[in-house]
C-alpha cells in the first residue's frame, strides 16, 4: 500500500529533543483539551494541561489556527498510518474494518473540523492534504476488494466516503444506531452475483 500519505502531513516538528517534547506535549494536551471541552478552549488551559508556560505555546503555534491545524494533520496521520495493520486481512474485511475506522474517526472530529472549517476555509490545504492522505490509504483497500470481487463495481471511493461522512453527520441517540447503519451502508457495498433469469 501506499504510504506517501503521512509524510510531512502534519506541520514539521521541532529538531531539538527538548523544543520536540514541548512540541508533542501541547498537541497532546490539545488534542485532550479540544475533546473535552471544544476547539474554543482557552490556549492558556491547554498550556497549563501540557506543562509549559503560555510563551512557549505561542513559540510553537503563534494562534490558536496554527495548533488546530496540528492536532488536525496529527490525527489524520495517525489514523492514516493505522491502515497498515489492515494489510494481512481478507479484502473484504480490510476495506469494511478501514471504513468503520474512519466513521469513528469522523465522529470524533464533530468539533474541531466546523471550526477549522470557519476559520481556513474549506480548500485550504489543510483539508487539501487530508483528502489526498485519505485517497491514498483508502483507494488501494478499495481496489484490492473490487479486484477480488467482494465489493460491487459500479461505485468509487469518493462515493464511499461521501457516504461513510454522511453517516457520521447524522444525529445519534446511541453508538449502536450508528453502527447499525454503518452496518447497512457496508451491505451495500458488497457483490452479489445477479440472480439468473426464472
Amino acid at each position: 500500500m501506499n504510504h506517501e500519505k503521512s509524510e510531512q502531513l502534519a506541520p514539521a516538528r521541532p529538531r531539538r529533543a527538548d523544543a520536540r517534547r514541548n512540541y508533542d506535549k501541547l498537541v497532546e494536551a490539545a488534542r485532550e483539551a479540544f475533546a473535552e471541552g471544544g476547539a474554543d478552549t482557552s490556549l492558556e488551559a491547554v498550556a497549563r494541561r501540557a506543562g509549559v508556560g503560555i510563551a512557549t505555546l505561542y513559540r510553537n503555534f503563534p494562534d490558536r489556527a496554527d495548533l488546530l491545524e496540528a492536532v488536525y494533520l496529527e490525527e489524520v496521520e495517525a489514523f492514516c498510518d493505522s491502515a497498515a495493520e489492515l494489510l494481512d486481512e481478507p479484502p473484504w474485511d480490510a476495506l469494511a474494518e478501514w471504513l468503520r475506522r474512519l466513521t469513528a474517526y469522523l465522529l470524533g472530529k464533530q468539533a474541531l473540523s466546523p471550526v477549522l472549517l470557519s476559520t481556513l476555509g474549506h480548500d485550504a490545504e489543510v483539508f487539501q492534504r487530508s483528502r489526498a492522505a485519505f485517497y491514498a490509504v483508502g483507494q488501494p483497500l478499495l481496489d484490492r476488494a473490487q479486484e477480488a470481487g467482494v465489493v460491487r463495481p459500479d461505485t468509487d471511493l469518493a462515493e464511499i466516503l461521501k457516504l461513510t461522512g454522511g453517516i457520521a453527520k447524522i444525529p445519534f441517540e446511541s453508538p449502536a444506531e450508528i453502527d447499525h447503519l454503518l452496518e447497512l451502508a457496508l451491505d451495500g457495498l458488497r457483490y452479489r452475483s445477479p440472480v439468473p433469469d426464472a
